[in-house]
């Protein structure tokens, strides 16, 4: 049964290069890796340098699955802004919720939005706020004040907020959130330690940074699962999270898990149990390429389908937010196919819930205006 799905809303995603890449950095950005590929190999040689090589290569003019050093000249002789173009308005995203957070000279929302033909919201990451203020204000008084100052300020325009204490500590925090005389000690304690620019992985300035935006009131994506090497697998369980969880219940904060491979399906149980967590499998579906089906069946094993968000996590190359958009539309599409087959799903069913997690899902969390409005 072909899905007729409205424009993306990619609820998680970050800015494109505005110049480049050579062949390496391009590269660079199939992988989680932070290493060069061993000798021998290659990244393209993954199922998202295949998934690559297969959708993109027609929306530059070429032929899919042809050369990586084909697919590379191509880019050059078009220039990084027409091939950004052309990728994204042929990846069917509308709508970008941005997460602002990552160093580079990367596309900002509004730039983003532009050469997608779309709109664009902003996600403020908390730890890149608190760094900001950090750089501005060294007394732990005015640091507390001037972020908690700043989180109101965000908060006005902001789609959302976003953490990566799973990259920074881990997701087994204390659920409880510190008091104002814990915050101010540790405050004190990191700054008087902090290099110019030095990363905030302080537990206990973590988890203020998690209640700020707990009581703004406005979606909080979780990182949770896999990326690069700079976190600790074990640590990134969403089911780390279940007691604070508990404990933001009656705040009625929106919970988004982001990600959550090999773990999604511990995300998806959290989801089911808990009304203010929503999912999401993110760059699981890019990187996982041929399988993503079976990823993105397992999440919908217990996932409300009301509660399951797409996104694309793109992330350098707008080549990322193709794959993530056409792997995402092919798996889905397969799967209900299966299921109105079985008589499991009705037509109907199939694609009304096929256009919840595509965009309406995230158009009611988000608050979003109607495309078009």
């Amino acid at each position: 049964m072909p899905l007729v799905l409205p424009p993306l809303v990619d609820h998680h995603c970050h800015g494109v290069l505005r110049s480049g890449p050579d062949a390496a950095e391009f590269a660079s950005y199939l992988t989680e890796s932070d290493a060069p590929p061993a000798s021998g190999t290659s990244f393209f040689d993954t199922q998202l340098g295949f998934a690559v090589r297969r959708w993109c290569p027609p929306l530059l003019g070429l032929e899919a699955h042809c050369p990586p050093e084909r697919y590379l000249e191509r880019r050059r002789e078009l220039g990084t802004t027409e091939a950004t173009r052309r990728l994204l308005r042929g990846g069917g995203t509308g709508t970008y919720l941005v997460d602002t957070g990552l160093p580079g000279d990367l596309t900002g929302p509004t730039e983003l939005a532009e050469l997608g033909g779309g709109e664009a919201r902003t996600i403020v990451r908390l730890e890149w706020l608190a760094e900001r203020t950090a750089d501005a204000h060294t007394g732990p008084e005015a640091f507390v004040d001037v972020y908690e100052s700043a989180v109101i300020a965000a908060a006005r325009t902001a789609a959302g907020f976003k953490s990566i204490a799973a990259y920074r500590y881990g997701l087994g925090l204390d659920p409880e959130e510190p008091s104002a005389a814990e915050v101010l000690r540790a405050a004190a304690r990191w700054l008087q330690a902090r290099p110019p620019g030095g990363r905030l992985a302080d537990p206990v300035l973590l988890r203020h940074l998690l209640w700020s935006a707990v009581r703004s009131g406005l979606p909080l994506q979780l990182h949770t699962g896999f990326g690069d090497p700079d976190l600790c697998l074990d640590r990134c369980d969403p089911l780390l999270l279940t007691d604070f969880i508990r404990a933001v219940g009656p705040y009625g904060c929106p919970l988004v898990l982001l990600h959550g491979y090999p773990y999604h399906r511990h995300a998806a149980y959290l989801a089911h149990v808990f009304p203010h967590v929503y999912a999401d499998v993110g760059l699981a579906l890019s990187h996982t390429g041929a399988r993503a089906e079976a990823v993105l069946a397992e999440a919908l094993e217990l996932t409300p389908f009301g509660k399951l968000l797409y996104s694309s996590d793109a992330y350098g190359l707008p080549e990322l937010y193709v794959v993530g958009a056409h792997v995402f539309e092919e798996a889905l599409g397969r799967l209900i196919d299966v299921w109105t087959a079985s008589g499991a799903w009705s037509a109907y069913d199939a694609q009304r819930v096929a256009q919840l997690i595509a965009a309406g899902n995230a158009r009611r969390l988000y608050r979003l205006e109607p495309t078009g409005s």
